[in-house]
């Protein structure tokens, strides 16, 4: 008997322990156990979604994060200390006591803490978790699950309990033909229908795939993830040799609809060849979603202590990173390094709360932060979208700021808040809706003179008096832009221009100084949106003058915009 129960102890031991220590790649064991057998849980719909849905983007409001509490538990605390203060936090767990006086006699407040009691197999909530998505952009939120790519049942099951608990609708990806295996640290969205994944996602799903589902083009694919998640723009890139689970959280990261913040290696280093191609590939042959080219925030991949690569040493990476609300949670692995990362965060995410989180214990499974955690959307969310202004030569006309903005219940107002220093108050101006069908609203900060900067924010109120601004740390974060002086500079750089309006009863005066030649796209919108005038011009490198008659335009406000392939910019007329 005695034997018999130290066995018992043992298997259950073993179970444990194993449960506990699962990395993020598939072990030797777990090989032998593809192809994936999938049962589909209660309560779901195998069928997409009716209708259009947005999948949003990680930077937008969240009611929650999911944690599985399995393994790495001083980690993992530290991502709950921080995350309570922006949101709810559901941990998975077996023991709701055990979890709870871990994290007390920590001194962490868990007031906003919740416990779902379910086994898991492994801690990588990120890969098995569900994926946000909202009918018509910011209407009902719905989740969306794929099959996990590796054989761990519980955890692959698990999206069920918090879309029961929380009474939110369930869509799976488990039934031929749109059968889709993925894992969440393979994606990442914009909001607005792009997506970046590496071609993991295709090999996962091609004839070769060693999971049992159906064979899929890429053409097939990129239609699964339009119709369940809105996405109708995916873009991939070229696995990197030494991440071995190719996530692309391990090395990029979108900070914004137009930023990407990418792992650097010291050249010629281990994945930075490929990295640097696969940037060349995206620069070359993609735009944001304002139609213009992506930012790049370089921030080092850090070596070992010792000085070796992920050639030689684990994946230590600072894009694995959660955005959670106000706050940025980003690993840390030792000073030196350290101090530049959580500097370069913030530099490029204004007024966020940047915490680093020491990650060293759990790095050598292949994942930190980011693959740890998954963000939950709020109910009824506000979408704020604006790019921020480029800086401008102009001194004389207004700055058009414009934004995209929509809650379910319609957009009551929208103001900017403007100012040039950062210890007077912000002043206010009120904002118009340009062009209802594309929920456009814009607004005019007033000219400034050469050598100022202009620090602004915009805030907008639904009819239901929900409230939002953007950046979401207003007033402390800001969007910034500088009125350069022109005659510190002789040649504006490539695809840089300088533009100006002069308008009068009788005509349109419009002045484009430009360094080389070029196409611009002329264009006149009235008040309501609508396109009045619409024309390309060829553009001499130098001064350009160009006169459209003002007689046949009625009387009131217009926008006027100069668009070549690279950026863009417009000013207010009037025309009285």
């Amino acid at each position: 008997m005695k034997v018999l129960i130290f066995s018992l102890f043992i298997a259950i031991c073993f179970k444990f322990s194993y449960s506990q220590v699962l990395p993020n790649y598939l072990t030797e064991e777990e090989k032998l156990k593809l192809p994936l057998k999938f049962t589909n849980v209660n309560k779901s719909f195998t069928t997409p979604p009716s209708g259009s849905v947005r999948n949003p983007a990680e930077w937008e409001e969240m009611q929650a994060i999911l944690i599985a509490w399995e393994g790495y538990s001083d980690f993992l605390t530290e991502i709950v200390r921080y995350a309570v203060d922006e949101c709810q936090v559901y941990i998975y767990c077996t023991n709701q006591t055990t979890v709870s006086n871990y994290l007390t006699s920590s001194g962490v407040d868990v007031t906003n803490v919740h416990y779902i009691i379910q086994n898991l197999n492994s801690v990588w909530i990120r890969d098995y978790g569900p994926n946000n998505i909202y009918s018509n952009d910011v209407g009902d939120l719905s989740f969306v699950d794929w099959i996990y790519n590796r054989p761990r049942p519980q955890d692959d099951a698990s999206p069920a309990a918090i879309a029961s608990l929380l009474s939110i609708p369930l869509y799976e990806t488990t039934q031929a033909p749109t059968d889709l295996v993925n894992t969440g640290g393979n994606f990442m969205s914009d909001g607005f229908g792009t997506a970046f994944a590496e071609k993991l996602i295709l090999t996962e799903n091609d004839a070769s795939n060693p999971y049992g589902v159906t064979t899929k083009s890429e053409a097939e694919i990129d239609d699964i993830f339009n119709q369940w998640m809105g996405i109708n723009r995916y873009i991939k890139i070229d696995e990197l040799p030494y991440d071995g689970i190719h996530h692309i959280d391990m090395h990029m990261k979108l900070l914004d609809e137009e930023t990407l913040l990418i792992g650097e290696f010291p050249q010629g280093i281990s994945d930075g060849p490929q990295i640097e191609a696969n940037i060349n590939y995206i620069q070359s042959n993609f735009l944001s979603v304002f139609g213009t080219p992506y930012k790049i925030v370089r921030i080092p991949m850090p070596p070992s202590s010792s000085g070796a690569y992920p050639d030689e040493s684990y994946y230590r990476t600072y894009t694995n990173s959660l955005i959670i609300n106000k706050t940025v949670l980003v690993p840390t692995y030792y000073e030196e390094y350290d101090t530049t990362a959580l500097r370069i965060y913030r530099e490029a995410m204004s007024g966020y709360r940047v915490i680093g989180i020491d990650a060293n214990a759990i790095i050598p499974a292949s994942g930190t932060i980011h693959c740890t955690t998954h963000e939950i959307g709020v109910i009824n969310p506000l979408l704020i979208s604006h790019q921020n202004l480029p800086d401008t030569y102009e001194t004389v006309n207004p700055y058009y700021a414009e934004a995209k903005i929509m809650h379910s219940s319609g957009i009551n107002t929208a103001k900017l808040y403007y100012r040039t220093d950062t210890t007077q108050a912000y002043q206010t101006v009120d904002m118009t809706e340009v062009n209802a069908l594309e929920n456009l609203w814009g607004g005019f900060i007033p000219a400034k003179p050469a050598n100022t900067t202009i620090y602004y924010y915009i805030e907008a109120n639904a009819n239901s008096g929900k409230s939002q601004i953007r950046p979401m740390t207003a007033p402390t974060g800001y969007f910034k832009f500088h009125i350069l002086n022109s005659t510190n500079s002789n040649l504006l750089t490539r695809n840089e221009f300088n533009f100006n309006v002069n308008s009068s009863n009788e005509n349109i005066e419009i002045n484009i100084i430009s360094e080389t030649q070029q196409t611009f796209e002329i264009q006149i919108i009235d008040i309501l949106g609508n396109t009045i005038y619409k024309k390309n011009y060829q553009v001499n490198a130098g001064r350009n003058t160009f006169i459209s008659n003002a007689n046949n335009i009625s009387y009131g406000i217009y926008i006027v915009t100069a668009k070549n392939e690279k950026s863009s910019s417009s000013k207010k007329i009037v025309i009285n």
